[in-house]
């Protein structure tokens, strides 16, 4: 069995044929156990993401059938149903090595890291590329109704914000800011209150010399802060305000300014 959770949960034969549950009580029982990385999961802890907090009083019966029928959707598919055991203090699904898109866009993210550290940009950059192609989507676009996955999801997204800053920032470091810029727009638009895309956007224009649409960047991320939170942008943020209005020539270094500052 192979699992993706970056964007719709899916699960698919080793041929890649999907063979997801379509009920959404099995798909999440399905998606919570193999998230729990090989660990059991307590019926308590089932039953309570389940149901919301809000269980029947037949729950601990209930979700006893959903295991059954989950085997059986498993075998009828031509999947292994044996994976998924009984283990006190509940419920364990045994997965195999790389049988889960998020732990290969973990281990891409930490190749990364590691050739980023080393010095060697170009590597670094293709890895982190090929990390975030593994993407899909929202993580667990189709289960953010459910409140256990609706959190879990998000914390999964916040990982792939962090690597498309960081290939961003090696972007930059590689002198490609003029690439860039097209990219990051993008970026701002579906986060537009996240201040270090705004950062990396403004040092790319100004290094591809469009001072003042750097300028007009910052006055875009300070208006939605101030209008929808109430607060100023923060202070490397200001830092680089002011660089670009002196056109301080250490913008032109290829040191992203907020690990500069």
């Amino acid at each position: 069995m192979f699992f993706r959770v970056l964007g719709t949960f899916t699960v698919e034969t080793s041929a890649g044929t999907p063979r997801t549950p379509q009920a959404l009580k099995l798909r999440t029982l399905l998606a919570l156990l193999c998230l729990n990385d090989g660990h059991p999961l307590s019926a308590p802890q089932l039953i309570e993401a389940l149901w919301s907090g809000a269980p029947p009083r037949t729950a601990s019966t209930a979700l006893q059938v959903y295991v059954s029928r989950l085997r059986k959707h498993l075998a009828e598919s031509g999947l292994d149903a044996s994976a998924l055991v009984t283990r006190p203090p509940g419920y364990l699904l045994k997965t195999a090595p790389h049988s889960l898109d998020l732990h290969g866009f973990e281990a891409l993210h930490r190749e990364a890291a590691d050739l980023r550290g080393a010095g060697r940009l170009e590597e670094a950059s293709l890895a982190l590329s090929r990390a975030l192609d593994l993407w899909a989507g929202p993580a667990l676009a189709d289960l953010r109704t459910v409140p256990a996955l609706h959190g879990l999801g998000r914390r999964l997204d916040e990982k792939r914000s962090a690597a498309l800053e960081e290939r961003a920032e090696t972007e930059l470091l590689l002198g490609r800011h003029k690439q860039l810029t097209g990219e990051l727009y993008g970026l701002i638009d579906e986060q537009p209150m996240r201040e270090t895309l705004h950062e990396l956007l403004m040092l790319a224009l100004y290094r591809s010399g469009r001072p003042a649409e750097a300028l007009m960047i910052y006055n875009r991320i300070r208006r939605v802060l101030v209008d929808e939170l109430g607060i100023e942008p923060g202070p490397r943020l200001r830092r680089l305000q002011e660089s670009v209005l002196s056109r301080d020539i250490s913008l032109e270094a290829r040191v992203p300014a907020h690990l500069a500052c």
